[in-house]
């Protein structure tokens, strides 16, 4: 019953939050320099005083600002996230199309990020004077320093030019099949270069981090008990001290979601990938309002799920929080 309870909890506060990040996010679109019908009339080629009075009144940007984020925040609450200015399509449409590749770039590069960051710094901690540990961590400060868009340049350069080993750009190879096993091969094929690029920072900070939480942990007196006991180290380490030592890792990779999709604009557009990056970054160029505002609400929609999972998950992880709730 708690458990429901803290859910339901959680979910009001997602939907308060979900309404302050639409209003706002609207508010500041609107009061951006620049007049959609501009753009409007400039895709068609150029207009009249005339036309664009029609274009205001036909998309409702003549009306009162109150007004305008009364109807917004009506449709939205329907469902409806409007019709795109520059692709002449429902946004809901455009945003569903790109969504699940953003989603395969952004969740595959965190689980690599995570897992191989937590065995780099579980390693690590194990023999923390061994040159391993000095390694990862001349490593973890050299790929937190590097910029993202650097760095997907360089791999371009070097495994795609130099190298030719993975595509330059895209998601698939437009003269290949469309589905099928060699469609998912040709996929991870072009998936590569940027899960390494969007996950290299993360990687840097996980590994710090479970390093850091897993010295914590090993110096614990439960740990001496369980060493004290004749339990072997593996058992030690894996069994006990690794749920522990996860939890900051965890907490980290739910508050670093939303950063993960802010990277992948990046990474989308040095590699040509058709997510919600480069639509993004396509609707900023041509002040294609809603479709912009699509893709905010449903960012945020995205991580406010994420961290309402991790704090859930913190129950599964860790039996003191269960305890606790219990208690």
């Amino acid at each position: 019953m708690q458990f429901l309870t803290l859910i339901g909890r959680r979910i009001a506060w997602g939907l308060g939050l979900l309404v302050a990040v639409l209003v706002l996010n609207f508010t500041l679109i609107h009061i951006a320099p620049g007049d959609p019908a501009d753009v409007i009339a400039g895709e068609m080629g150029g207009a009249t005083q005339e036309s664009l009075a029609q274009i205001r009144a036909a998309y409702g940007l003549d009306r009162p600002f109150l007004e305008q984020l009364g109807v917004y925040v009506a449709r939205v609450a329907q469902g409806d996230l409007g019709y795109s200015f520059y692709f002449n399509r429902p946004v809901t449409d455009l945003i569903l199309e790109r969504l699940w590749p953003t989603i395969l770039l952004v969740v595959t590069s965190l689980l690599f990020a995570v897992f191989l960051g937590t065995f780099l710094g579980v390693y690590a901690a194990k023999r923390p004077s061994g040159i391993v540990s000095h390694l990862v961590t001349v490593l973890a400060l050299v790929g937190y320093a590097l910029p993202v868009f650097w760095t997907g340049i360089m791999l371009l350069i070097l495994f795609a030019s130099w190298i030719p080993l993975f595509p330059v750009s895209g998601m698939y190879d437009i003269s290949g099949p469309r589905e099928g096993l060699t469609y998912v091969l040709d996929v991870l094929h072009h998936l590569v270069l940027p899960v390494v690029t969007l996950s290299t920072i993360y990687l840097a900070i996980y590994s710090r981090l479970a390093r850091a939480s897993m010295l914590d942990v090993l110096g614990a007196d439960y740990i001496r008990t369980a060493r004290a006991k004749g339990l072997r180290q593996g058992k030690v380490i894996y069994k006990h001290a690794l749920r522990n030592a996860v939890l900051p890792v965890v907490t980290y990779a739910g508050l670093q979601f939303s950063h993960l999709l802010s990277g992948a604009v990046l990474v989308e557009t040095v590699f040509s990938w058709p997510g919600l990056g480069t639509l993004a970054f396509d609707s900023l160029l041509r002040r294609d309002s809603p479709t912009l505002l699509g893709i905010l609400f449903f960012s945020a929609l995205i991580v406010i799920v994420v961290n309402l999972l991790t704090d859930l998950s913190y129950r599964l992880i860790d039996p003191r929080i269960r305890s606790g709730a219990r208690a």
